[in-house]
């Protein structure tokens, strides 16, 4: 995980990511008609905000987590076709830039990791603010979009449908809706 220098609205301190009150999901289209939608149930991310400026973020996704509501097509995404959770259990992000672009708005650049291939991503990020829980912790809110190619990595199984149309569409968008814990 790289530390960069960010003058951002974060908070100083450590952020662990609370699973009970985050939500990490992925859209892609379906026939080219529809919307497929999934989410990830087993997950860890961490934030830091130094007194220097200095930010890091990172985090973990159980690749075999995937819910999309459909068991026969979570097999089949879990499968070598497509996340091979077998040899590639985890998928990874490690932030190399986040800056403020706005009043509450970031910009965050990291490498991803799926299936063992590494690119770099481009996200936004909202800061939804930050608060006292009902049970005494301080929480922040982040609201977090993005999208990618999932050919990229190495995600391109297909198939051909009636009409000449795929069956999975290639552009998959992100979205983290992450409630963080500052750790004591």
């Amino acid at each position: 995980m790289a530390a960069v220098t960010s003058h951002t609205v974060l908070p100083t301190g450590t952020w662990v990511v609370d699973p009970d009150h985050t939500t990490i999901e992925f859209r892609v289209k379906h026939i080219g008609l529809a919307r497929v939608r999934g989410v990830f149930h087993r997950f860890e991310g961490v934030l830091e905000v130094g007194h220097d400026g200095r930010v890091s973020a990172s985090g973990t996704v159980d690749a075999a987590s995937l819910d999309t509501r459909v068991a026969a097509r979570d097999e089949h995404l879990r499968s070598a076709d497509f996340f091979d959770v077998e040899r590639h259990p985890r998928l990874a992000f490690a932030a190399t830039a986040i800056e403020p672009v706005a009043e509450d708005r970031l910009r965050i650049v990291g490498d991803l990791t799926i299936r063992g291939v590494t690119r770099s991503i481009e996200l936004t990020a909202e800061v939804l603010g930050t608060g006292i829980d009902d049970e005494g912790a301080t929480r922040i809110g982040l609201d977090i979009a993005g999208t990618l190619d999932r050919r990229d990595f190495g995600l391109t199984w297909n198939s051909v449908v009636d009409g000449g149309g795929m069956l999975v569409g290639n552009r998959v968008d992100l979205r983290l809706e992450v409630s963080a814990l500052r750790r004591a």
